[in-house]
């Protein structure tokens, strides 16, 4: 078993962690780009557990785990007992009594923590209200692919301090570079719901445009997230100054990148403009979710292994 049994918050892992991920990543990659079969997770199963709304994690993880040679299933909680009120430590003990690994998407994180405090399989956080770990593997991955290492860097981070947001926090604590939030007023980062230890590694700005400037990276996600939709209007009125548009690229470095977790809403939070344009890597950013998430089972299931 390798040594962080789950992946629950970005911080669960080491800094040497990541660098085998990202390693053992560009190869399954290639073997990917390749047409070579790898099939290390041959007669291995994944149980995936939906409770939220998604495309690219459901995707990714199955799509993936079929391409390591292994089965993934899909669980939503409306059609089974979790939906019904089974507790989540007694559908733990059962479900990792029959996988071999579990990725769970839901809304509390409270909710990931119980299930992997009762379950004898690596458990991985597809996604929570707090933290997004496996967007931001894929993200990080993608800077590196394309800039080289991320350490030293300046990240902006334009929007909402929502789940995604948190996790770059944790990730800039990990690989020790910065990350600028610029927020509207009321919707600053909580530094105990984003699990920092610390806050040297970000700084928060009342303007935008100063967040940006010097940036190696800007990015941003959507003004409402899942289960915010009832304040919706209200974020739209809130975040109008907070749209990244060519004017805010042009505040950053020349050869910053932008990045968006998708889905995006074109005229809010990211100008059509920005997303469409050569400074974009949205799309390498989404398919980057399939080859580290590949990485991260072959990982939790068998541990380190070499090429």
């Amino acid at each position: 078993m390798a040594a962080g049994k789950h992946f629950l918050q970005f911080n669960d892992f080491s800094r040497s962690q990541f660098d085998h991920l990202f390693e053992r990543t560009r190869w399954i990659k290639e073997q990917f780009k390749a047409y070579r079969k790898y099939w290390p997770l041959q007669d291995r199963t994944l149980v995936m557990i939906f409770e939220k709304a998604s495309t690219r994690t459901r995707l990714s993880f199955e799509a993936g785990m079929q391409q390591l040679g292994g089965s993934a299933i899909y669980l939503n909680t409306r059609d089974s007992q979790l939906g019904r009120g089974e507790p989540v430590e007694d559908a733990a003990q059962v479900i990792s009594r029959m996988s071999d690994v579990v990725m769970i998407r839901t809304f509390e994180q409270d909710i990931v923590e119980r299930f992997a405090s009762c379950s004898r399989v690596p458990v991985i956080n597809g996604l929570t209200n707090e933290y997004h770990p496996c967007q931001i593997l894929a993200d990080i991955y993608t800077y590196i692919e394309h800039r080289g290492p991320i350490s030293g860097r300046t990240v902006a981070w334009i929007g909402d301090s929502n789940n995604v947001c948190n996790t770059w926090l944790q990730a800039a604590e990990v690989f020790g570079f910065n990350v600028h939030v610029s927020t509207p007023p009321g919707y600053e980062v909580e530094p105990e719901r984003a699990g920092l230890y610390g806050t040297d590694n970000f700084e928060e700005f009342a303007d935008p445009m100063a967040a940006v400037r010097g940036a190696d990276l800007v990015t941003t996600d959507v003004w409402t997230s899942m289960g915010f939709e009832a304040e919706n209007e209200e974020r739209l009125r809130d975040f109008a100054d907070w749209q990244v548009d060519a004017e805010m690229m042009a505040g950053a470095k020349a050869d910053a990148l932008f990045m968006h977790c998708l889905p995006a809403h074109r005229g809010e939070e990211v100008a059509a403009a920005v997303i469409d344009g050569t400074q974009s890597v949205v799309w390498d950013e989404a398919e980057n979710r399939l080859h580290v998430q590949k990485a991260l089972l072959e990982y939790l299931v068998l541990g380190e292994v070499k090429s």
